[in-house]
């Protein structure tokens, strides 16, 4: 029973006490003692207090309607950030959204000054969004699975070039048939992600993306970590490693918090964009990686924080993590220091001269154009049930109605008679 519920229930029940014969109000007191909870004595010295009509003041309100409006657009246009993470980027993004919609010196100071406990209650009523959960496909892969150590320790590297790769499949329902892969990978040290789509999973394609992300990474990639799927266990991949002299290891098969930092930007960079529907057409993969290679590279890299976790301690049966500050990728690299001058300045001014509304709009038109391209995909054939054997080739029919035949005619000549094996081509 909550405090409103306690304070109308003692309300009723003070005029039946005093309503009540001495000799009943006895057994009124162990009823409202049973039902509050409270000490005998609290309830008598409730039941004697006069109810004052007088009325606590609520607290003033600081946040307004204005406040709340301006932090809702940038929350939807930014994805939908974690508490922590809009806070981040309301100084970035208030120059850009007071170009869209007046704001004024008061509203401006109130959204720099509020906390994420605080958006958390502003925002608590809008938080709508469903959540599905979604069940990999990757097998084990088994060429050359002993030539590739296992690492299953948590990362602790200080500098760009080490990551982690994973491969998100836009199955649909059916794992059937030939269908679009997004291959997406993510450094440790700074979270700074790229992402490809193949049609597929042949091997010359998953290294010929892995090489496209290479190239456009703004520092040298130094070593990779992946599943034990069959897509990164091959003879092509690990020649492409070995050829660029990268340190290549996997993760123990099934165990998805080995890989925990790609795992999670799974989520993030590709199904809350993508979602789960089947694509399987090679120009939907044209689309996705126009999508891929710039706007949100650049919306994923430059404009989007994300934290760290710092520390993780065991208390009683709970566990405390606590995070660092949040920082874009941009700004992890420039603070470990590892970008050259020019190619930080090229940055920073991609980052300054970039609407990020404007951006935010681009990339849902070409997720528009994907949807769309999506309905319109040609029909795949249907999946064989699970068991059943793929049809035979007309002339394996043939040989099998020639071998029937042959048994036929020896079982009519005598026991005695020579069964010759049908000659097959």
């Amino acid at each position: 029973m909550g405090p409103q519920a306690r304070r109308e229930y003692l309300l009723k029940m003070r005029s039946r006490y005093f309503a009540a014969e001495r000799s009943k109000r006895s057994g009124l007191l162990d009823e409202i003692v049973a039902v509050t909870g409270f000490h005998r004595k609290a309830v008598i010295r409730a039941l004697a207090r006069e109810p004052s009509a007088r009325r606590r003041p609520a607290r003033p309100t600081s946040y307004g309607p204005e406040v709340v409006a301006v932090l809702v657009a940038i929350w939807t246009a930014a994805d939908y950030p974690w508490s922590v993470r809009l806070k981040a980027i309301l100084p970035q993004w208030l120059p850009w959204a007071k170009k869209r919609r007046p704001i004024d010196a008061a509203c401006e100071a109130a959204l720099l000054g509020v906390s994420a406990r605080t958006i958390d209650r502003l925002l608590h009523s809008r938080r709508g969004e469903l959540r599905r959960r979604h069940y990999g496909r990757t097998k084990p892969g088994t060429l050359l699975k002993h030539q590739v150590p296992i690492r299953s320790e948590r990362w602790d590297v200080n500098e760009p070039g080490w990551g982690e790769i994973d491969t998100v499949h836009h199955c649909g329902d059916s794992a059937f048939g030939e269908y679009i892969y997004s291959l997406n990978f993510t450094d440790i040290a700074s979270t700074w992600t790229e992402g490809r789509a193949v049609v597929g999973k042949a091997q010359s394609r998953v290294v010929a993306a892995m090489g496209e992300i290479a190239e456009d990474l703004p520092f040298a990639l130094k070593g990779l970590d992946s599943d034990s799927g069959s897509e990164f266990i091959n003879e092509h991949f690990v020649r492409f490693c070995r050829q660029r002299e990268l340190t290549f290891t996997r993760s123990r098969p099934y165990k998805k918090n080995d890989n925990a930092h790609i795992e999670q930007k799974n989520w993030t960079h590709v199904r809350k964009l993508f979602g789960w529907q089947r694509l399987y057409e090679g120009h939907i993969a044209e689309l996705m990686n126009d999508l891929y290679r710039n706007e949100l590279r650049i919306w994923m890299n430059l404009f989007q924080p994300s934290v760290k976790l710092v520390e993780k301690q065991r208390v009683g049966s709970r566990t405390r993590r606590t995070y660092d500050r949040p920082q874009t990728p941009l700004e992890r690299l420039i603070a470990l220091g590892c970008l050259e001058p020019a190619q930080r300045a090229a940055l920073e001014a991609l980052r300054d001269r970039t609407d990020p509304f404007e951006l935010s709009e681009r990339i849902d038109r070409k997720l528009g154009a994907i949807r769309k391209a999506a309905q319109e995909q040609r029909p795949q054939p249907a999946a064989r049930p699970p068991g059943a054997h793929p049809p035979a080739p007309v002339a394996h029919l043939r040989r099998r109605s020639a071998a029937r035949s042959a048994v036929k005619a020896a079982g009519n000549t005598g026991a005695g008679a020579m069964i010759t094996r049908p000659v097959t081509s």
